[in-house]
């Protein structure tokens, strides 16, 4: 299972991605990260490595700022036009890999460590990307502290079923907020509960369970959720 790494533009600005490859591709699936981290993050790592070797091409990107080396993140309009730069590229290099490729890119998903799944949700209700569904890993429906805060407005205008993963404890918003909101959208649309996770779904000590072993009970729901939705309708 071997990672490419490979360059794509963004406006005037350059950023890097990296490909991790399926030995037998289902589906591919684009990971951004979320606000605080690029895409070298372990987490980000281990999650894209853990759906790779269960059969799902990932491709991860870096947004410019983190690219730049900034802390603070880009504009929401610099933000999508990196989803849609990226979600372009990976276009381009599977018609370039030929029927191979271009059977992987049948099936494209959207996934995202917070803040990356948020943007993700935008791009998508914008309705001119066609997508497969969308995995939203820690979804920041409000900023901490501030519940009246919501970012779910768009969300009902998401046409792709969603798989949302929320810890228990995610201060971004728990599962009983969540629910109600994901009862009202896109058929298919679904909440798994990581039970004592916190906003990267690491669970307490106390739990008997390593972030490692939840990360890969999560990538199993991910690949079953992959597994039940199918291809988007042709642009």
């Amino acid at each position: 299972m071997g990672a490419e790494r490979f360059s794509f533009e963004v406006g005037t600005s350059t950023a890097t991605a990296v490909r991790y490859r399926a030995e037998a591709s289902r589906a591919t699936l684009v990971l951004a990260h979320g606000a605080g981290a690029p895409q070298s993050h372990p987490w980000i790592v281990k999650v894209a490595r853990a759906l790779a070797a269960r059969g799902l091409d990932v491709v991860t990107f870096n947004f410019p700022y983190s690219e730049a080396r900034k802390r603070v993140p880009d504009r929401n309009d610099v933000l999508e036009s990196a989803w849609r730069a990226v979600v372009a590229a990976v276009r381009v290099r599977a018609a370039d890999d030929g029927a191979a490729g271009a059977a992987g890119m049948d099936r494209l998903f959207l996934a995202g460590k917070s803040m990356g799944g948020r943007i993700a949700t935008q791009v998508a209700a914008r309705g001119d990307v066609p997508v497969s569904g969308l995995v939203l890993l820690g979804y920041p429906l409000h900023p901490p502290g501030k519940p009246d805060q919501l970012r779910a407005a768009h969300l009902p205008r998401v046409a792709a079923p969603m798989l949302f993963v929320q810890g228990s404890r995610d201060v971004f918003g728990t599962p009983d907020e969540l629910r109600p909101i994901v009862e009202r959208l896109s058929a298919g649309t679904r909440l798994f509960v990581v039970e004592g996770g916190d906003h990267s779904l690491a669970r307490p000590k106390s739990s008997g369970e390593s972030l490692d072993q939840t990360l890969g009970r999560v990538c199993d729901e991910v690949v079953r959720f992959v597994a039940s939705t199918g291809a988007p309708p042709p642009r």
